[in-house]
């Protein structure tokens, strides 16, 4: 299913300008043309209405933006315009809008306006820079119409902050429209006493849209039976190119991570899945116990190509992998290993899959006798995540609010000593130090397992959970 997100565009002024003030509309919509030009570059799907200048208007372009189907409003503010010229566009779209408050230059040519000797002129010249003097009108009316707004105040030229807190809009309107039509597959089932990650789908689908399609281990194997011998041999092929395979990985391991691995891919095609949560037992069932023990290689490579994957069933961290996913970070399933207090670090990494995408070098491919605390024994992976910024994300249920928040972190990933034990392990550090962090984090009660992404996105990801509605803390 394919969907792209779609930007709506207006100005604003006031039609009676027009007759009085020469030329200040031609120039007005010469500045709207530059917030056009520039928004289709972060994003071509932009649909721009022109100049909204009186009430007839505005609701004509209000029901123009609903037929469009667009994800976000830009309601660029020109000069003085009536609120009632705006508020008719948004109530109509019921989209999220930021209020673009841009004037033309850094500052008015005072000299030269000063030394202007026609008035009337010298007032459309004004007029021309007056941007800031109705959003107190339209912020006054949104609030009490109850529309949620947001704004980006600075210059239409040459103010690199500026564009970029736009871009960033952008990027989280581009990531909740992702989210809205996720499809995440549910596999298996809760692992037994795990409680915090028990989740309220309803909710989900309340917080995010989306799809959640509820999947059976029993569907993906009878898929791998119906893997042929050649795609078995392209797929190690694939394996060995993707991943480091350890000397004492066997054939026989690697064809039965690699016909687990094409069967994921035949149900993630069949269900048009674009996230998956999974966790089975597998005892009683040989069948089963064979597919579920098989699977990290075939998880992993699933993750690294937009489909993260959350193991133990771990709904909630499936979302915030598919979050990190969509903002192009990366998203790898990890929670607290252990502390190290002398090099002040938070040692984080899971067992089962990692994304390949966002490792410092070579995936390495490990057998493991023992999967601890869970049936079977297979290959496993073992990385660490590229040193640099990362940012952590977890999807918190909030159940006194009925809502859910996004609970997010900056730090680093630094090289150190990790543990070779078949798992992903990373060393992370913070400015508020890792005792600080860790209490900090859990003050706020996120389930145990939460989503690391490289880069520092905590900007961005307050801009979606406005976007969203959703609390957004951030720590560390």
């Amino acid at each position: 299913m394919s969907h792209n997100l779609t930007i709506g565009l207006f100005g604003i002024g006031l039609e009676a300008y027009w007759d009085q003030f020469e030329g200040l509309e031609e120039r007005l919509r010469g500045y709207l043309a530059v917030v056009e030009k520039n928004l289709k570059a972060i994003h071509p799907g932009v649909i721009n209405l022109g100049l909204v200048d009186t009430p007839e208007k505005a609701f004509k372009a209000g029901a123009e933006f609903r037929k469009q189907d667009v994800d976000l409003i830009f309601c660029y503010v020109t000069t003085y315009a009536l609120s009632s010229t705006v508020l008719p566009v948004v109530q109509r779209a019921r989209v999220p809008v930021i209020i673009l408050n841009l004037s033309p230059e850094a500052a008015i040519n005072y000299g030269h306006f000063n030394k202007m000797t026609d008035r009337t002129k010298m007032t459309g010249e004004w007029l021309a820079y007056c941007s800031p003097c109705p959003v107190p009108e339209i912020a006054n009316v949104f609030n009490r119409t109850g529309i949620h707004f947001h704004q980006v105040t600075g210059m239409l030229h040459d103010d690199p902050v500026c564009w970029t807190e736009i871009q960033e809009w952008v990027e989280a309107a581009g990531v909740a429209h992702a989210m809205a039509y996720n499809r995440l597959g549910c596999m298996g089932h809760y692992y037994s006493g795990m409680l915090d990650i028990y989740s309220d789908l309803t909710l989900q689908y309340a917080s995010f849209g989306g799809h959640i399609e509820l999947l059976e281990v029993d569907e993906l194997s009878a898929l791998r039976k119906t893997v042929t011998t050649e795609q078995l041999t392209q797929r190690v092929a694939l394996f060995h190119r993707e991943f480091e395979i350890q000397p004492d990985c066997t054939q026989s391991q690697l064809l039965r991570a690699a016909r687990t691995s094409l069967a994921l891919d035949l149900l993630v095609e069949k269900y048009q899945l674009n996230s998956l949560a999974y966790y089975y037992k597998g005892t009683g069932n040989p069948d089963n116990e064979d597919t579920i023990s098989s699977i990290i290689l075939g998880n992993s490579l699933l993750t690294a190509n937009h489909v993260p994957v959350a193991g133990e069933y771990e709904i909630k961290n499936a979302q915030a992998m598919k979050i990190m996913d969509s903002f192009g970070a990366g998203g790898s399933f990890t929670e607290y290993y252990a502390m190290d207090y002398k090099d002040d670090v938070v040692l984080m990494g899971h067992d089962g899959p990692g994304h390949i995408g966002i490792a410092e070098g070579k995936t390495k491919v490990r057998p493991l006798q023992t999967y601890h605390g869970k049936v079977g024994r297979g290959l496993s992976v073992e990385m660490s995540v590229k040193n640099g910024p990362v940012t952590l994300l977890s999807v918190v249920e909030q159940p006194l609010k009925g809502k859910l928040m996004l609970l997010v972190a900056e730090g680093e990933s630094v090289a150190g000593p990790t543990l070779a034990i078949g798992n992903t392990n990373s060393r992370y550090k913070f400015k508020s130090g890792a005792r600080k962090f860790v209490n900090d984090w859990n003050s706020h009660g996120p389930a145990h397992h939460c989503a690391v992404g490289i880069g520092h996105i905590a900007s961005k990801l307050e801009k979606l959970g406005a976007l969203l509605q959703l609390e957004v803390v951030k720590v560390g």
